[in-house]
């Protein structure tokens, strides 16, 4: 059974950083595509950040330059580092995973596996 556990999340006023992180068990394919979303009330859940098993990044324009994806050694934990945080990135963020790696970009909505998600709130 797979299972996405995020943590990090927190208030920060504009400006400040926060790290997600995104413990996965039970994932265990070699090709694969994982990624962020945010969510806020309302709205449709929008891609920020994803990451392929290639190695391949991708953001949305929004937070390129300020967020960074990246995997921990063992691959089973995915973080996203939130740096220059501004009010409009106060969301509910969510973890995401597929199994196939391709089209593995900020826009694409084809996941398989999501975590119960976060919540970011940033004031100004």
């Amino acid at each position: 059974q797979v299972q996405l556990v995020e943590s990090g999340g927190g208030s920060v006023q504009a400006g400040g950083s926060l790290r997600l992180s995104c413990a996965a068990s039970g994932f265990t394919y070699r090709t694969y595509c994982m990624g962020w979303f945010r969510q806020a009330p309302g709205e449709e859940r929008e891609g920020v950040a994803m990451l392929n098993s290639f190695g391949s990044t991708s953001y949305a324009d929004d937070v390129m330059g300020r967020f960074t994806i990246s995997q921990g050694n063992a691959n089973n934990t995915l973080y996203l580092q939130m740096n220059r945080l501004k009010p409009e990135d106060t969301d509910l963020y969510y973890c995401a995973a597929r199994r196939d790696p391709y089209d593995c970009y900020a826009g694409s909505r084809r996941v398989d596996y999501w975590g119960q998600g976060t919540q970011v709130t940033v004031s100004s």
